[in-house]
């Protein structure tokens, strides 16, 4: 009987037990308590009563210097034309990566809008590893820039090479010797580089609970690879900068640098021709809003406004908050997926200048900055 009844017990402790924490799992109102929050759910809303400035149109006229072939109809196109009048965005370099017939397609779709696109086209890698391959590329490559490419990219440089390029070239880098050929023609023609290398810092570091970034991180993991090196890759990068000083090299997401942007500076300091565009790195940049702000105004010669964030008019405004704004502590989880409070840079009016048109018109050649 004795036994029965401390089996008994146990058995409704338990379920009490397990009931309870159910039970605990949930506020009255329905909100899902600390102890069982997912950090994926989890957005913060600033709770400071504080002045926000929201910026809604760029200081200056803006180049957008690194786009996507977002927009597939006439009417998607018509209402990102829209979105840029609203927000001071000028012009739009479309980064399509794509040569052949398929190039040529989207020269025509954009070309509704003149003056409003500049179309980036790509590299023909197919047969990189045969004879006969550089000519063939290059020969491309100059009938791309004859229907309007005026730059190529985005060229995706991971540790194992070109492997987003379509077809993919395994083991081939940006200072590749085969590639020779490509770059010594891009500056005959004046055809600016746009490359991305590696992946934010964190995305290298252990997914735990000391990983600053892990929101971002998590985010990439199935890009990545155990032989990943972001010094590695940034050195191919300098190489081919380097053995190529009069083409114009831009480094995609300020080349993954945002938490040591003393690395890209000590590029900028050695190699004139190498420039960076800033698109998604708001988010980095703003967490650190003081050390971000004195290297935007010290090299702002060589940075470039850019979003590769689709077409939307928020998405535009946040950029420009960020750049304009000395707003704080505020949040954009769903843009950035980065849980930190973000703060404006508030950079001065040469340097917003500079960043916004000044350089891109300088490597488009582009005369007219109304």
């Amino acid at each position: 009987m004795r036994k029965s009844l401390s089996f008994l017990c146990k058995a409704l402790a338990m379920v009490f037990s397990v009931t309870g924490s159910l039970f605990c799992q949930t506020t009255p109102g329905g909100e899902t308590t600390p102890p069982y929050l997912l950090l994926k759910n989890y957005r913060p809303k600033s709770i400071y009563r504080i002045p926000y400035v929201r910026v809604g149109r760029a200081l200056f006229p803006a180049i957008d210097m690194d786009s996507r072939p977002y927009v597939k109809s006439e009417e998607q196109l018509k209402n990102w034309v829209e979105n840029m009048d609203s927000c001071g965005i000028q012009k739009t370099v479309v980064i399509t990566n794509a040569y052949g017939s398929r190039f040529d397609s989207l020269v025509t779709f954009y070309s509704k809008y003149p003056g409003r696109f500049i179309l980036f086209c790509g590299f023909d890698l197919s047969g990189y590893d045969k004879p006969g391959f550089a000519e063939a590329a290059v020969k491309e490559l100059i009938r791309c820039y004859d229907q309007g490419a005026r730059g190529v990219g985005e060229l995706v440089d991971r540790s194992r090479g070109f492997v987003h390029q379509n077809p993919p070239a395994y083991w081939v880098h940006i200072d590749d010797p085969r590639l020779g050929p490509l770059l010594n023609e891009c500056a005959k023609l004046g055809m600016p580089i746009n490359i991305s290398i590696g992946e934010p810092r964190w995305c290298y570091e252990s997914m735990n609970l000391n990983n600053d970034g892990l929101m971002e991180a998590y985010f990439h993991r199935f890009s990545m690879g155990w032989d990943y090196n972001l010094d590695q890759e940034l050195s191919h990068l300098a190489r081919a900068v380097a053995e190529h000083p009069k083409t114009i090299f831009i480094a995609e997401h300020l080349a993954n640098q945002m938490t040591d942007l003393a690395k890209i500076g000590h590029l900028f300091n050695r190699y004139p021709n190498l420039y960076a565009d800033i698109s998604r790195s708001y988010a980095d940049l703003a967490t650190i809003p003081r050390y971000a702000k004195e290297f935007m105004q010290k090299y702002s010669k060589r940075l470039l406004y850019a979003t590769d964030m689709g077409i939307d008019v928020h998405m535009y405004h946040v950029t420009l908050t960020i750049l304009q704004t000395e707003d704080e502590h505020f949040y954009h989880v769903k843009l950035f997926k980065t849980i930190w409070p973000l703060y404006g840079l508030g950079l001065n009016e040469v340097t917003l200048r500079r960043i916004y048109s000044e350089n891109a018109s300088q490597i488009l050649r582009i005369k007219d900055r109304k």
